[in-house]
């Protein structure tokens, strides 16, 4: 689903959507379930579970989030941060592993990084119905060259913005200064035309097509941000910040002021 560009991005996107932190095990359930939809029914890149969850070993060393179409109540989309649970370097992040004789390792070396300040996002997914336009079935996230015309009414790609933006928020939160992925020549290109700084590490691998080993910063993405796209930014840090808020208010049983 795409809505036409405003004056106040963030007032629009919250008509529409709420970026929600998956702290519970009902709400990863959902991330889970999403993840089902697209990556194993849809896309074909991971089998059919019985249960309808698509997990992996990684799920318990990641932070999630959802996007929720308020609209229609229901989780749209999801993605997570992966975050290394030891100062070690023999714990590798997925790309790590599938990018290993395909990395610069004089641009970066990963290893060689403080590993509680680096994460991988992944799992980036958003529901056929809110994705599939003409020759975007096969991509588990919805971004074309549409999105940056310059017609009176542009469209505006909300739902990935939000989950890419939801997905700094959280890992600035966390203390993480870089964030890695995995992605497509094409989608890179897209996001840095909205003010990312999205730099490729090495040659492309064959990974449900050909994906290139990327990197950003936290800091310079935050600093980077349009001053017309800003108040999306903040919208959706003060979803997530609501969502961290009301988990620890329900641990901690202390009332919202």
């Amino acid at each position: 689903m795409f809505i036409q560009k405003t004056t106040h991005l963030g007032t629009a996107f919250k008509q529409y959507f709420k970026i929600v932190p998956a702290l519970t095990e009902e709400f990863k359930r959902e991330a889970y379930r999403i993840r089902h939809s697209v990556y194993c029914e849809d896309l074909k890149y991971e089998p059919l579970r019985q249960d309808q969850l698509e997990s992996d070993e990684y799920d318990t060393h990641a932070l999630h989030l959802l996007i929720r179409n308020t609209q229609q109540d229901r989780f749209i989309g999801c993605v997570r941060i992966i975050i290394p649970p030891t100062d070690s370097s023999d714990w590798l992040l997925p790309f790590e592993k599938t990018c290993a004789d395909t990395l610069n390792r004089s641009i970066i070396d990963p290893t060689k990084l403080p590993r509680k300040q680096i994460a991988e996002v992944s799992r980036l997914a958003v529901i056929s119905s809110f994705r599939r336009r003409k020759g975007e079935a096969n991509s588990p996230i919805s971004l074309t060259e549409d999105d940056f015309d310059h017609s009176p009414a542009p469209r505006f790609p909300y739902i990935p913005l939000g989950l890419y933006y939801g997905a700094v928020e959280l890992a600035r939160l966390h203390g993480i200064k870089l964030l890695f992925i995995l992605t497509e020549e094409r989608l890179a290109n897209h996001f840095n035309k909205l003010g990312f700084e999205i730099q490729f590490i090495g040659a492309p691998t064959e990974h449900h097509g050909q994906r290139f080993p990327s990197m950003f910063s936290i800091d310079k993405t935050i600093q980077n941000i349009r001053p017309a796209i800003y108040p999306l930014y903040q919208t959706i840090a003060e979803d997530i910040k609501a969502g961290l808020e009301e988990k620890n208010q329900q641990e901690t049983g202390t009332p919202q002021p």
